[in-house]
Order: structure tokens, then sequence, then C-alpha cells
């Protein structure tokens, strides 16, 4: 069984920023593509940012391009999400999952979620 537990939210000023990460147990996280999803308040979950298996191929929403980052660390069973430049429109529960592929990712159909971790940007 895939376990996903995310850390890194919480409480900051639009213009900030903030790093997620999620931790993956269970097996080894290089078998996976991993990736980020958003649900805010009252609306559909929605892709964020996505990685590779292998970390040759990302991709992100075009809402978050040139702000958020994904990357990962095989060695330590890892993958974060650098967050600059937050805006208030970027509020909300943010979950990590994983995948047998990216797209299955980017489609909003991985094998795991994790919990969830929640972002606040204030304005």
């Amino acid at each position: 069984q895939v376990q996903l537990v995310e850390s890194g939210g919480g409480l900051v000023q639009a213009g900030g920023s903030l790093r997620l990460s999620c931790t993956v147990s269970g097996r080894t996280i290089i078998t996976y593509a991993m990736g980020w999803v958003r649900q805010a308040p009252g609306k559909e979950r929605e892709f964020v940012a996505g990685i590779s298996w292998s970390g040759s191929r990302t991709s992100y929403a075009d809402s978050v391009k040139g702000r958020f980052t994904i990357y990962r660390d095989s060695g330590k069973n890892t993958v974060s999400l650098q967050m600059n430049s937050l805006e208030p429109e970027d509020t909300a529960v943010y979950y990590c999952a994983a995948g047998s592929t990216l797209q299955t990712v980017t489609v909003l159909r991985p094998g795991y979620w994790g919990q969830g971790t929640q972002v606040t940007v204030s304005s």
C-alpha cells in the first residue's frame, strides 16, 4: 500500500513563497509519476503540476507556470512544490498524487492521494 503525506502548507501574504513536500511510503517513489492537485472552497479539484517518474518531464497548469516548480528527490522518496509569487487565488487544499504515468496525474486519475494540506494566501 502506498501512502502519501504532505507537509509545508500554511498562511502566507500575497507575493510570498511556500514549499510543499510529499513523502511516499510503502513503495519506492521511482516507480510513480507524481503531482499536485488543489481544491479551492466551492470549486472542483484542478491539476497544478506533475513530474514523470524519471523527472525528465514536467507539466504545469497555465495559472501557475513561471511561479511554481515541481521537483523530486528519489533518494528521499519525496516530491516537492516550490510556490513563489503566491496570489490569493492560490488559496486551496493541496493534494499530493501518485500515478502510473504523468497523464494519470494531469487528468486527475492517479492511483493514490495524500490527505491534503491547506495553503492560504492573504491579500
